[in-house]
């Protein structure tokens, strides 16, 4: 089977082997193609044609499939293409004529699965295995497949400069990442993933560009829009004049992904950062536009990062399906989580500080925490919009990310901040709540070693690189002093990257990491098993949740079926006393043992955390 997506611009194979090549470069006066290897005569072509609206278009038999070439602006520069299919030699390099149709798919009856089922595992190809690519991560398919986990989420694969980065410096975004293989070889892991009857999601990036390798300023300016600036200078332009053809970049790309790489989800970067005036907005055509172009019975989930809390984004329509948006990644859930298992303040961290135990009963209950509060961090705006309405599968919950371990200073994981017992507690919670669950790769057998921040910049940048990160740390206590800061890795040391690679080896020498592996495996196959199949007829405001005696938690959730889950938290460091506490059905997991007949004893131990279900027919 053949999967080829149809795009507007960059480097097509047409039917004889010849090759049409299209760039919107408005700011150009004349356009070349340099070719400089796998043609068969090389050299330059003749200029391209300047069409309407600043295309410049030429079809040739001097390039073929395999042919490396560049876009010359002006007679000046040299440039690759901004879709290229693939970067051989870095962000700086020339592009390489891609044909995807050479490559036959061999899972023509993979749609993918439903949203409910799905248990995530975030992984970064270059960190995963020592290897880094996506051979040596498809060798080790089965075990996530052990673990129970459904679907794979890629960090970002754009290319980005240098030989590490964690993918959010990417400038090409169509050229899967060349460190990690070739694009076939992407290909291939989808493949293997399939064929275990994993999804594979991918995290994209469409606020902004990479600091290094993005030449559109010099030939596509309107590329950008400076009225709207963000922390990465002027906003990717979705709403100012001559937009069109950025928004249809940006959507052609979210299509490929899907179309011509058969991946069965994104999900979208930091899409609070996405400045967008426009009506409909760039979002909501995006999203229309993959659900207008799904075929019927094929499962694509699309997933945002979004600190504004835009419940709106992920309404649901009459027959339960996700109107523009799947789900959101929930800050709120892991943030609570983290102050209650480790007491830290600082940050955003500072919001959650009062009442943390409400708040995690009104996170697990109703979505958000904040749904239009004002947020002291955030100077005192208001975030957030009410969230109650919306299934609990509207919801990615994680105790750990790539962003919650890796902008740490020093790289930490939960488990070097909190007590193993809380962090049991915590994971409890992630795992068996009726929200969607993430893991991020090492968390399955509570990996001690760090996740750092890491990248390879030219040296024109790393210094500045290094400067900034030490700059930003020295407004926490723990770095005021120079002597402190030193100790932070430097992100462009080869040894911070290496630092952040699994050891796989390390559950077979550690009985504790090996247990925990046993502990995570077991929960997620109670999450299979019990509540699962539970979800699909699980709607809207179907929670309920209760404080007993000032910090122990009580949620109740109507799943399908009639059925109810409950969940009886305490996270404290000293006992809680509890007299009115009542199980309303069978225990599917509990961090103690439970006397009085499987009840809750009347003083709770410190991180206890009980999960029972209630389904008609159970004797009471």
């Amino acid at each position: 089977m053949k999967r080829v997506h149809a795009m507007p611009f960059g480097a097509s194979v047409r039917e004889d082997g010849s090759v049409s090549f299209r760039l919107w470069a408005p700011a150009a006066r004349s356009v070349e193609i340099e070719l400089d290897g796998g043609g068969r005569e090389g050299g330059t072509t003749p200029p391209m044609v300047r069409g309407a609206g600043g295309w410049h278009a030429l079809a040739t038999a001097k390039a073929r499939a395999g042919t490396r070439y560049r876009f010359v602006i002006d007679g000046e520069i040299a440039v690759p293409d901004p879709a290229s299919r693939f970067q051989p030699q870095d962000v700086h390099g020339p592009s390489e004529v891609v044909d995807p149709a050479a490559f036959a798919w061999s899972d023509a009856d993979w749609n993918g699965r439903p949203w409910h089922e799905t248990v995530l595992y975030e992984m970064h190809v270059g960190t995963f295995t020592r290897e880094g690519d996506y051979a040596s991560a498809a060798r080790r398919l089965d075990h996530l497949v052990d673990l129970g986990i459904t679907a794979i989420e890629l960090m970002p694969l754009a290319e980005a400069p240098g030989g590490r980065n964690w993918g959010y410096d990417g400038v090409l975004p169509f050229a899967p990442e060349h460190r990690y293989g070739r694009p076939e070889e992407l290909k291939r892991f989808v493949e293997a993933a399939h064929r275990r009857g994993l999804m594979v999601f991918l995290d994209v990036v469409y606020n902004h560009f990479g600091p290094e390798g993005n030449y559109l300023q010099r030939y596509a300016p309107q590329f950008f829009n400076a009225q709207h600036q963000t922390p990465w200078g002027g906003a990717i332009n979705f709403d100012g004049p001559d937009s069109g053809p950025v928004r249809d970049f940006v959507i052609h790309n979210a299509l490929y992904w899907i179309e011509e790489f058969h991946i069965d989800g994104l999900r979208l970067d930091a899409v609070h950062a996405i400045v967008d005036d426009s009506k409909p907005g760039l979002l909501e055509e995006l999203a229309h536009t993959v659900r207008a172009g799904t075929p019927p019975g094929r499962h694509i989930h699309l997933v945002l990062e979004n600190d504004d809390n835009s419940a709106r984004l992920l309404e649901r329509g009459s027959n339960g399906e996700p109107r523009r948006y799947t789900a959101q990644w929930n800050d709120d859930l892991h943030h609570v989580l983290h102050v209650l298992a480790t007491d830290e303040a600082a940050g955003y961290y500072g919001d959650y500080v009062d009442g943390p135990h409400a708040r995690l009963a009104r996170t697990l209950a109703e979505g958000f925490d904040y749904q239009g509060e004002a947020s002291a961090h955030r100077g005192g705006r208001r975030r957030g919009e009410p969230s109650a309405h919306l299934p609990g599968t509207a919801f990615v919950s994680f105790l750990q990310n790539h962003d919650q371990i890796g902008n740490r200073a020093r790289g930490e994981r939960i488990g070097a901040l909190a007590p193993a017992d809380a962090v049991r507690a915590a994971l409890s919670v992630v795992l068996l709540a009726p929200s969607i669950p993430l893991l991020f790769m090492g968390d399955e057998w509570n990996a001690p070693h760090p996740f750092l921040f890491f990248c390879d910049f030219g040296p024109a940048l790393a210094d500045a690189v290094r400067t900034g990160r030490l700059r930003e740390f020295a407004r926490f206590p723990e770095f005021a002093t120079e002597g402190a800061r030193a100790a932070i890795p430097d992100p462009l040391d080869p040894g911070t990257f290496a630092a952040s690679c699994l050891d796989w080896d390390l559950p077979e020498r550690a009985g504790s990491h090996r247990d925990w592996l046993d502990l995570v495996r077991r929960l997620i196959a109670v999450r299979r098993r019990e509540i699962v199949p539970r979800l699909a007829g699980a709607g809207g405001r179907a929670a309920t949740s209760r404080i007993h005696q000032g910090d122990v938690i009580e949620v109740r959730w109507r799943l399908g079926g009639g059925s109810t889950l409950q969940a009886i938290l305490s996270f404290s460091r000293v006992p809680a006393m509890v007299a009115e506490l009542e199980t309303i059905g069978h225990a599917l997991f509990v961090t103690s043992s439970l006397p009085h007949g499987g009840s809750p004893p009347a003083e709770l131990p410190p991180w206890f955390a009980g999960w029972f279900m209630h389904a008609p027919g159970d004797r009471s």
